[in-house]
């Protein structure tokens, strides 16, 4: 499979698109383009939920990733997890999970926490918000400069988020990152997967003027779980 080497990393959040709607909505973005797919529940994600979603990004050869919660991850055979805060640190889930899995790790505007997490394992961290953010209005700003600066002492994927939309993607991108982390942009187009399209036009025109790092889906084996799952008790 020809995988790009940066591209839109889709947020399918439950408080963005009714639970009903989510499996669908990931399937327009995964065919728009997608390179991953990011399920995220603040309220708890559902493993039953996160299997069906993990099922349509199977068919893509593309990685479906938890918010939050290693245990779901691991639960449904999902590829990997995305770490904030206030979860466990990136060391202790690769333990729990192991080496295939992919961890993320938000890592706000501190250039230290990302150099830790990349230490650590990590097989991507996150930088935002980036713009002004409805799904997240009182985080802090960061300078697109950060990008720059983590793109120039990184080795691993930068994914830059918050208030991303199809005007300001190519800055983004031009800074450094590698992967834009897109919620609301996708949820209220009428078209995700026109919308999606357009993003990885933006990808396939626009340059990181500080190179890019190997591709997130390369770190996976296409059709295959990036972990293995948990026989459910009868």
């Amino acid at each position: 499979m020809n995988v790009p080497r940066r591209g839109l990393y889709a947020i399918a959040d439950a408080d963005a698109v009714p639970a009903e709607r989510l499996p669908g909505f990931v399937e327009a973005v995964v065919e728009g383009g997608a390179v991953a797919v990011q399920y995220r529940d603040k309220n708890g994600p559902q493993a039953e939920c996160a299997r069906v979603l993990l099922h349509i990004c199977r068919r893509y050869g593309i990685p479906l990733i938890v918010n939050d919660d290693p245990a779901v991850a691991r639960a449904v055979g999902a590829d990997g997890v995305h770490l904030g805060r206030d979860d466990p640190g990136c060391a202790v889930v690769r333990r729990s999970l192991g080496r295939e899995a992919l961890i993320g790790v938000s890592c706000y505007g501190s250039l230290e926490r990302a150099r830790q997490a990349e230490a650590e394992g990590a097989d991507y961290v996150a930088f935002g918000r980036l713009f002004p953010s409805a799904t997240k209005p009182a985080a802090a700003p960061i300078p697109l400069e950060l990008l720059a600066r983590a793109r120039a002492s990184l080795s691993i994927l930068i994914a830059g988020i918050g208030g991303i939309t199809l005007d300001n993607a190519a800055l983004a991108i031009r800074h450094g990152a590698d992967l834009l982390a897109v919620i609301r942009d996708l949820s209220l187009a009428d078209d995700p997967r026109e919308r999606a399209r357009r993003y990885a036009a933006r990808f396939a025109t626009v340059s990181s003027r500080n190179g890019c790092a190997p591709s997130l889906v390369a770190l996976t084996t296409p059709g295959q779980s990036g972990l293995p799952p948990v026989a459910e008790e009868p």
